[in-house]
C-alpha cells in the first residue's frame, strides 16, 4: 500500500483535532503570523459545524440527511484548511517550531527534481445542464507541460455574485483581478472540473486557475474566466 504523504489527516476526528490545534495556536499568534481575524472566525465556524454534524452522524440521530451534511461539512473544512495553510502558514513569519506545533512538517530543504510550475493554466467553459458549469481542456496557456510533475495538478479558485447562502457565505462584490480575490478553491488533477451551482442560476461565477505541484508549489495565475450560471 502506498504511503500517505498528505499533511492533512484523512480521518475526520484527526482533521478536527488538527483544526482545533490551529485555533489554539492562533489565539496567541494570529497577529504575529498576519492571519486576519475574519479568517480565524471562519475556521472556528467551519470546525464547529463539522464537529456538530459528526456527533449527530455518529449518534442515534443519524439519517441519510445528516450523513450528507457531514460529508459536505468536512469537504468544506478540508478545502478551507488547505487554502488557510497556503495563505497564512508561511516561513517566515512562522518558524519550523511553529509548524511542528501546528502538526505540519518543516519545509524539506533536500533538492528535488520536481521544479516549480511556470505555466499559466487556461480552460474552456461549458454548460452541460441547468446550474452546471464545467471547466474543460485545462492546459498551459504559454507552452507544453513540463513533464516533470511541476504542473501535475491545478488549483481552481472561484467565487459567485448574489446573496450569501449557507453553502456560499462569501460573495464576490467587485470584479476580481486574480485568484487571490476569489474566496473558494479546490485542487484537481484532471483536465476538466464540473461544478454544480444548484440554486445559483442567473448569478455570475468567476474562475482563476493556478498550477500546483505535489509539494504545494504554485505557479502564476491564469486569466480570469467569467460565466453566467445557467
Amino acid at each position: 500500500m502506498a504511503k500517505n504523504t498528505d499533511w492533512l489527516p484523512r480521518a475526520r476526528e484527526s482533521m478536527l483535532a488538527m483544526a482545533k490545534d490551529w485555533l489554539s495556536a492562533l489565539v496567541a499568534s494570529a497577529a504575529a503570523w498576519n492571519v486576519p481575524t475574519k479568517a480565524v472566525q471562519d475556521l472556528t465556524e467551519k470546525t464547529a459545524a463539522a464537529e456538530t454534524l459528526l456527533e449527530q452522524d455518529l449518534s442515534t440521530e443519524k439519517t441519510t440527511i445528516t450523513t450528507a451534511k457531514t460529508k459536505a461539512a468536512f469537504a468544506d473544512l478540508e478545502a478551507f484548511m488547505r487554502d488557510f495553510k497556503r495563505r497564512y502558514f508561511l516561513v517566515p513569519p512562522l518558524t519550523n517550531v511553529d509548524l511542528v506545533s501546528l502538526g505540519l512538517k518543516p519545509q524539506d530543504k533536500t533538492p528535488t527534481p520536481e521544479s516549480e510550475p511556470t505555466a499559466q493554466p487556461e480552460a474552456d467553459l461549458a454548460f452541460p445542464g441547468v446550474h452546471l458549469v464545467e471547466l474543460k481542456n485545462i492546459k498551459p496557456a504559454n507552452g507544453p507541460q513540463h513533464g516533470d510533475g511541476s504542473d501535475c495538478g491545478v488549483r481552481v479558485y472561484y467565487g459567485l455574485t448574489g446573496e450569501p447562502t449557507t453553502q456560499y457565505k462569501f460573495r464576490v462584490q467587485d470584479v476580481p483581478i486574480s485568484g487571490n480575490d476569489l474566496p473558494y478553491s479546490e485542487w484537481a488533477s484532471r483536465k476538466k472540473v464540473l461544478f454544480n451551482f444548484d440554486g445559483e442560476s442567473g448569478n455570475t461565477v468567476y474562475f482563476c486557475l493556478q498550477y500546483e505541484n505535489t509539494r504545494g508549489k504554485t505557479g502564476p495565475f491564469g486569466p480570469i474566466l467569467k460565466a453566467v450560471i445557467p
